[in-house]
């Protein structure tokens, strides 16, 4: 293939794509610059390409250009946070990284800048936190007129749960930091909450953060607040943990924080002081931290997840939430909880369930645990009619709740031929995996491998039963 060739390749893609490339030689002479990134810094592309880099950015000194960083040092800029206002007078915020091309020989034979648009979910994080530093200073939150929840809205006899409430009772009387750890929908922040609840530090904010929601630069921000002047177009705000200070954090699946901004919170928990973005001012902080996660964490440190010395600073309490599947006697109380509410708030005059929808009820797996089983109950009263009692042919649970007859691979490949024997081994493996992931198809597709289309056809093959869970 000729350079041209190539060159008509890069275009293309880089035409194509939602993120803003330039792509500078090793003279400075400017080589590439795609449409996205003339959108974003507002110039036109003619007065870029075949133009020194000197020249396109000539308000930028040579030492801050990251353009030039990458083409005399080799140095790679990752995530630069910028925010600036654009000819139309609109707030733009962007992340760019910059890495220099470097050939089999060591030399730098080009830089690439590619900037991401942000800008929105900058505005969504900066109105999060308006709104929550708003709700902490009015008097409807000092008088506690904003939902909260206690232990006793969390319902459950069970063996297992009565002993995980009661190391949460215990957690409550002291200010150690909460590691909990549950799968998706078993109610975790509803313990998180409870905890701060029953504390000494019930008067105080209680604020959460899904640390998957962001990236890394914009979730920083979020956490430690900005400086004025600590990066383009910064100002003064405070984060979570000024916030949230005398209170309490959640953090939400902290696994999906980023590797290097877990170091920055265990320095902060081992220091208690926090530095914002940008910032030169140790800020003191009284904060307690309960996290949460929804795998294991040996497994979650394994795949270079969770950091290991921050694992052990956040376990100081560890609680291990039941998954529902593990709480058979707690599925009844909580059904009738959730009919009661919801047969008030849709007006319904509904007392009860079958003998026999119960029976499938307390059957089912629940792969989406208590939130799941909510959402069932929510489901079947906001569409019944003026019955008294709920059948069991008016559940429409995911899959049938019968379990599928596993295949046993006792046949004699002799007999059989090797495909219909390889055949026999590939059903039995997905019904053991559409089962091992409550029925839903995308989990079991995510648990073999495969792509979720591909299962689906082999599904169809074999005549197991699954759900579509993109309905």
């Amino acid at each position: 293939m000729k350079g041209k060739d190539y060159k008509a390749i890069l275009q293309l893609v880089t035409q194509n794509i939602n993120e803003g490339i330039y792509i500078v030689r090793a003279d400075g002479m400017s080589m590439m610059y795609n449409d996205r990134m003339s959108k974003l810094e507002e110039m036109r592309i003619e007065d870029v390409i075949g133009k020194n880099v000197k020249e396109v950015q000539s308000h930028i000194p040579d030492e801050e250009s990251t353009l030039m960083k990458a083409l005399k040092y080799k140095i790679t800029t990752p995530d630069y946070h910028q925010t600036f206002i654009n000819q139309y007078g609109k707030e733009i915020t962007t992340i760019n990284t910059t890495v220099p091309v470097i050939n089999e020989n060591g030399e730098v034979i080009a830089a690439v800048e590619i900037a991401k648009d942000v800008t929105e979910i900058k505005e969504m994080s900066n109105t999060i936190l308006d709104l929550q530093s708003e709700a902490i200073n009015t008097a409807k939150f000092k008088n506690k007129e904003i939902k909260t929840y206690t232990f006793e809205n969390l319902i459950g006899s069970s063996e297992n749960f009565s002993k995980v409430l009661d190391k949460c009772k215990r957690a409550s009387k002291v200010t150690a930091s909460v590691l909990i750890y549950g799968e998706t929908g078993t109610g975790k922040e509803l313990i998180a909450q409870s905890i701060h609840n029953e504390s000494d530090r019930k008067g105080k904010p209680f604020l959460a953060q899904n640390c998957a929601a962001l990236p890394e630069s914009l979730l920083e921000g979020i956490l430690f607040g900005t400086s004025k002047g600590g990066f383009t177009g910064a100002i003064d705000r405070e984060g979570l943990f000024e916030q949230a200070n005398g209170g309490t954090l959640l953090l939400d699946e902290i696994s999906a924080m980023p590797y290097d901004l877990q170091s920055k919170l265990l320095r902060v928990l081992q220091e208690n002081y926090i530095r914002r973005v940008g910032g030169t001012k140790d800020i003191p902080i009284d904060v307690r931290i309960i996290a949460t996660i929804n795998e294991k964490a040996e497994d979650l440190i394994i795949n270079g997840k969770l950091r290991q010395d921050l694992y052990y600073r956040l376990k100081i309490i560890e609680i291990n939430v039941p998954p529902l599947r593990e709480r058979k006697s707690d599925i009844l109380p909580l059904i009738e909880y959730f009919l009661k509410k919801y047969s008030s708030e849709f007006k319904k005059h509904i007392k009860g369930i079958s003998d026999k929808g119960k029976e499938l009820l307390i059957n089912y797996e629940y792969p989406g645990n208590i939130r799941e089983l909510e959402h069932i109950i929510m489901s079947i009263i906001s569409m019944s009619e003026d019955e008294d009692f709920i059948k069991e042919d008016q559940l429409e649970l995911p899959i049938n709740t019968r379990p599928q007859k596993k295949v046993e691979v006792t046949d004699n490949l002799k007999d059989l031929g090797l495909e219909k024997y390889i055949d026999n081994i590939e059903k039995a493996i997905i019904i053991e995996a559409v089962e091992n992931s409550g029925g839903f198809v995308s989990k079991a597709a995510k648990q073999l491998g495969l792509k979720r289309q591909t299962l689906q056809y082999k599904l169809r093959k074999y005549g197991i039963q699954a759900c579509d869970d993109t309905k």
